[in-house]
């Protein structure tokens, strides 16, 4: 483990144009997506009712992570984020590797976005193309992050804003549903908790599969700590960011959760179909489908939008420890960087045409290779928090503004549990693939990693 003192905080070369509700909401928002909208219903055809129990397991891994980067941004606040705190903990092998899994991730999620997006377009605009749908979002979103730092944050803040409302109206208004203070209801009582073969109907083995089907929905809650090196006050700014958000992301996840299964038998779900749009058909809100088509809509074009911005910044931030072409540097006189955005957006729309021609041959092999590297991020990000935490303890106390609850002890406890969800991976038919395929991505990034660092030794 490295002993070097931390670094003096530096002066962060891009903009400072975003403000403490952009990081707030972006922290509130950047989790709640498509996957919760739609894919949940998958996890609660395996899972029961016990559903509820995979989203507090899911939900509190990714609370305990987003505290221990809160933690470490706050301390260091810095555009690469986790990736540097993994250089600063272990080493430039651990920075390289962890920065370009994550871009590569970015911009293959991205093109996913970018074509379930397009096809709700298409659904409502048949005209035009669904390629000229990915076309025009692509151009737009390009376009806002090259202009100013503060047009990507008020796109997230009015997008994530959307979200939590459609996701704090549904709570009340399935609530009053429960409780028959709605028109037309009556109190629904625990009977579709308990009946259908209970509140766990398919054991323990449902709920266990019930987390492999939605623990990655909550990827996306890095991208506030990256964000946050761009703000007024990065330091105070991140950790305000991570306090509002942690346990109000567990609330939404789990509360809506609780709520769908309450009010409807865990049996009558179709798939394909969002448990969302069921809930209110069922309690009468008119035009319920289309409201729903319209939330998931903002969210792809939310997540889209934050994927370019946070693979632009990491792989500034790479090129800024030497660890991507120099070329990549440049930036623009409102410290936007041009070229990152411009090589993440080109590589994003590859991913895109790869997608529309090859969806079940090369795509779904990028697909898979990146299925399980979100976990490989939040394990190096709590490596690098036992390692940097008491280095900072000793050296700038003064920085830990925010901390870990427990440390280390939750700090382990999160490394079993991403461990844990890895090795029911590996004993999931369907999941396995995607470990294999992440973690043969993980070692050619390793052994690039290892290439260089043997390099520079010799030089």
């Amino acid at each position: 483990m490295s002993q070097a003192p931390l670094p003096e905080l530096a002066e962060e070369p891009l903009g400072h144009g975003l403000k403490q509700r952009h990081l707030t909401m972006l922290g509130l928002g950047g989790v709640i997506g498509a996957g919760l909208f739609v894919g949940s219903g998958a996890g609660i055809t395996v899972a029961g009712p016990g559903i509820v129990l995979s989203y507090l397991f899911a939900g509190t891994l990714a609370m305990l992570v987003m505290r221990m980067l809160g933690e470490m941004s706050a301390a260091m606040p810095a555009s690469g984020s986790f990736s540097v705190h993994a250089e600063r903990a272990m080493g430039r092998w651990a920075g390289f590797s962890v920065g370009w899994l994550y871009w590569f991730l970015l911009v293959v999620v991205l093109a996913v976005e970018a074509t379930g997006a397009a096809k709700i377009a298409n659904g409502w605009v048949p005209a035009v193309d669904q390629w000229v749908w990915v076309l025009i979002f692509m151009v737009v979103f390009t376009a806002s992050n090259l202009a100013a730092v503060r047009n990507f944050g008020e796109f997230e803040f009015w997008f994530a804003s959307l979200k939590v409302g459609a996701i704090v109206l549904f709570l009340i208004l399935g609530t009053l549903a429960i409780f028959g203070l709605l028109p037309d209801t009556d109190p629904i009582g625990l009977t579709n908790l308990t009946g259908q073969g209970g509140f766990l109907p398919h054991g323990w083995e449902g709920v266990i599969s019930g987390v492999l089907a939605v623990v990655f929905a909550f990827g996306g809650l890095e991208v506030v700590t990256i964000a946050a090196a761009e703000s007024e006050d990065p330091a105070r700014s991140v950790a305000r960011a991570v306090r509002s958000a942690v346990w109000r992301i567990l609330f939404f996840y789990v509360g809506s959760m609780l709520v769908i299964v309450t009010l409807l038998p865990w049996t009558s779900m179709t798939p394909g179909m969002s448990p969302y749009v069921q809930v209110l058909d069922s309690i009468g809100i008119p035009a319920a489908g289309q409201i729903m088509n319209i939330v998931v809509f903002v969210a792809l074009l939310s997540a889209l939008n934050a994927n370019l911005y946070g693979s632009s910044r990491m792989v500034f931030s790479l090129a800024e420890r030497g660890e991507a072409p120099k070329t990549l540097l440049a930036v623009s006189p409102g410290g936007v960087p041009r070229r990152a955005v411009i090589a993440s957006v080109a590589f994003g729309f590859a991913s895109v045409v790869l997608n529309l021609l090859w969806p079940d041959t090369i795509f779904l092999y990028m697909l898979n290779a990146v299925g399980a590297v979100l976990l490989f991020v939040w394990a190096l990000i709590a490596v690098s928090q036992l390692r940097l935490r008491r280095r900072i303890e000793r050296t700038t106390p003064e920085r830990l503004t925010l901390k870990m609850w427990a440390f280390p002890y939750l700090t382990w406890a999160a490394l079993a549990g991403m461990g844990l969800v890895l090795v029911l991976m590996l004993t999931d038919d369907t999941a396995r693939p995607q470990v294999l395929w992440s973690a043969g991505a993980a070692a050619v990034v390793l052994a690039v990693a290892g290439i260089r660092e043997w390099r520079d030794r010799r030089a």
